[in-house]
């Protein structure tokens, strides 16, 4: 008969051997701390906080859809961030379009002129590419800057008519409701991308190219269909972004640095996983808020100098960032654990 320790030493290593159940379970509690935290607290402040956590994760997890599964590094998705936030707030305003119908309007065009840029852009490789979408990125800051119907440099503001019918409100739990509906949303969607042929063909892409090409699949096309879907819903960040500010202008949804912060998000919690960005995306968030509070207005820029020392520190220590270091923890401790298994079972016997 076995004695409990032996028991006990057979079934650790089975218990690390499907860490997925593990994962499931923090995502489950995750999602019923995420539910219930506006109800526990109460202090706009830390609503606020949680809400661009939420927002920095959404945009992470679309940025991972191109950057991570495909394996094509966009610096220039602050392009359609902003491009989401100004078809929104300009078919809102200009319009009249009920936000409901602006916002997805605004994804569908952003991903139709990621489309464009792709089909051009996509002929480049590696950091030739990265380099081409900034430079999109750039141009398409000085169109708003200069577009007088779009409210040029001094940017546009959107009407305070609070309600539902209008997505503007007085208070911060509603607005964080839709950031953590928008970011299920689009977790659910890069799940099933992971399930499916799409995410297949995306790894193919970005680990063995050449290898896809010969098996007959069409590079260009799913790394247009990744840049697309990972546009769409960038889009849909940028102008939930603008419901929630009532103000945007080329400076706060077009700037260079948030293109490198939603690349970051995903790196720093681990490129091509599911749930990377979000830690990335908690991490990154308190850095920069904490800088904030600590320099203010003098620290101007500091958030850029956090994020370059972030990318060679992850480069140099942790290339598969914060999920790809548990990853290897619970790879040690289950090598542990085996061993000791073993070495139970040979004194045993």
């Amino acid at each position: 008969m076995n004695s409990p320790n032996h028991v006990s030493g057979q079934l650790a290593p089975t218990m690390f051997a499907e860490p997925f159940r593990w994962w499931r379970l923090a995502a489950a509690l995750l999602l019923v701390i995420a539910l219930f935290f506006p109800m526990l607290e109460k202090n706009p402040s830390h609503q606020n906080l949680a809400i661009l956590m939420l927002m920095a994760a959404q945009l992470g997890v679309a940025w991972n859809i191109i950057g991570g599964y495909a394996g094509q590094v966009s610096l220039g998705q602050a392009a359609f961030y902003g491009l989401g936030a100004y078809t929104s707030t300009l078919l809102f305003t200009r319009l009249g379009l009920s936000p409901w119908l602006a916002i997805p309007a605004g994804g569908l065009l952003s991903a139709g002129i990621s489309v464009l840029i792709g089909w051009s852009c996509f002929r480049l490789k590696g950091h030739y590419f990265a380099m081409a979408t900034i430079a999109v990125a750039e141009i398409i800051q000085i169109v708003f800057t200069n577009w007088e119907y779009a409210g040029a440099a001094v940017g546009l503001n959107l009407p305070m008519e609070e309600g539902w019918a209008t997505l503007t409100f007085s208070s911060k739990e509603p607005y964080y409701y839709l950031t953590l509906g928008l970011l299920l949303l689009t977790l659910g969607v890069n799940w099933a991308i992971e399930k499916s042929f799409l995410g297949y063909y995306f790894r193919a892409i970005k680990d063995e190219p050449d290898a896809a090409c010969s098996l007959g699949v069409n590079l260009r096309r799913y790394k247009l269909f990744a840049f697309a879907i990972s546009s769409f819903f960038t889009a849909l960040g940028g102008s939930l972004y603008a419901q929630k500010e009532l103000y945007i202008d080329p400076g706060s949804v077009l700037h260079t640095g948030l293109s490198i912060k939603m690349a970051l998000v995903a790196i720093l919690g681990g490129v091509g996983t599911l749930f990377g960005p979000l830690f990335g995306a908690a991490i990154l968030t308190v850095i920069e808020e904490g800088s904030r509070t600590l320099f203010g207005g003098s620290g101007r820029g500091t958030d850029l100098i956090i994020y370059a020392a972030l990318i060679v520190l992850i480069a140099v220590y942790y290339p598969n960032g914060v999920v790809g270091w548990l990853r290897s923890f619970i790879g040690r401790r289950k090598a542990i654990r085996s061993a000791a298994h073993q070495a139970l079972a040979k004194e045993e016997a």
